[in-house]
């Protein structure tokens, strides 16, 4: 009995005190305009509160969680956030719906920070992996492809690794005159994999569909290598490997960049925001 008269005051105690009962007691702290209390340090020079950054990474998402002698505490930023912040784009894996739905994130944002230019690096298997399996749809190149047209800063594009069928048809939309390789990239032609299964009816209506994307990569290949799109859905008809060189001769990229050739800014724009 007494234990629940004891309960039953606590409880009361909280109602009359409300959610400041909870709230950060003592001096040094400041209320958001989200209501939640953040340290007085996270005030701006003009005393308006400090708001996070979502390019910054990790580090400024750790705000209000968790601090030592007032300093924020919390991970570093992630190296994608890093990139980002340098308006680079990479491209590391087989264009799987996760892959895509990132990129296109990337570039949405990198539009509306600045109309300076991108930079994407494509180190890609493409819809397929490096040994020729199906593991995504052609749809989800088409859809980077697009928003890399439909952006307003120009998308300079860099080969490395490999970009293989639907990730080379995204080198070739780079900005013309800024689509670039590493010198020992491998790029590769071929057509769109079909995963149909089920019954023949099923099958034939999938068939249909691939056959359609065929036409629409090549459609976009020729833009990017000004061909005819004839000449280039005879080249994917079969497995074509470009070197660099050749790939600069189909019109595929506009140059090779050497070893020596240093094209990016040595000090990184993240350095400077940290100072």
């Amino acid at each position: 009995m007494k234990f629940c008269m004891a309960v039953i005051a606590v409880v009361a105690s909280v109602a009359t005190s409300g959610v400041d009962a909870f709230s950060p007691s003592g001096k040094g702290f400041a209320q958001a305009p989200s209501g939640l209390m953040v340290p007085q340090q996270l005030k701006n020079k003009e005393g308006s509160l400090w708001t996070p950054n979502m390019v910054a990474g990790g580090a400024e998402r750790a705000v209000g969680q968790e601090y030592y002698e007032g300093a924020p505490i919390g991970p570093p930023p992630d190296l994608p956030s890093l990139l980002l912040h340098n308006r680079i784009v990479y491209i590391g894996m087989p264009l799987v719906p996760a892959v895509t739905e990132l990129i296109i994130a990337e570039l949405l944002y990198l539009n509306y920070e600045s109309t300076d230019p991108i930079t994407m690096y494509i180190n890609s298997s493409g819809t397929t992996t490096a040994g020729g399996d199906a593991v995504g749809f052609e749809t989800e190149a088409f859809a980077i492809a697009d928003v890399m047209k439909y952006v307003r800063p120009p998308v300079h594009t860099v080969a490395l690794g490999q970009a293989f069928g639907a990730a080379a048809m995204l080198l070739s939309q780079g900005k013309r005159g800024f689509r670039y390789s590493l010198p020992n990239a491998t790029i590769q032609l071929h057509q769109p994999k079909s995963q149909a299964r089920g019954q023949a009816s099923d099958i034939a209506i999938k068939a249909k569909e691939v056959a359609a994307n065929r036409r629409v990569m090549c459609e976009l290949i020729a833009s990017g290598c000004s061909k005819p799109v004839e000449e280039v859905i005879k080249d994917c008809s079969r497995v074509r490997y470009l070197q660099p060189d050749e790939a600069v001769e189909y019109g595929l990229i506009d140059q090779v960049i050497e070893n020596g050739d240093k094209r990016m800014p040595t000090s990184p724009a993240f350095m400077n925001a940290l100072q």
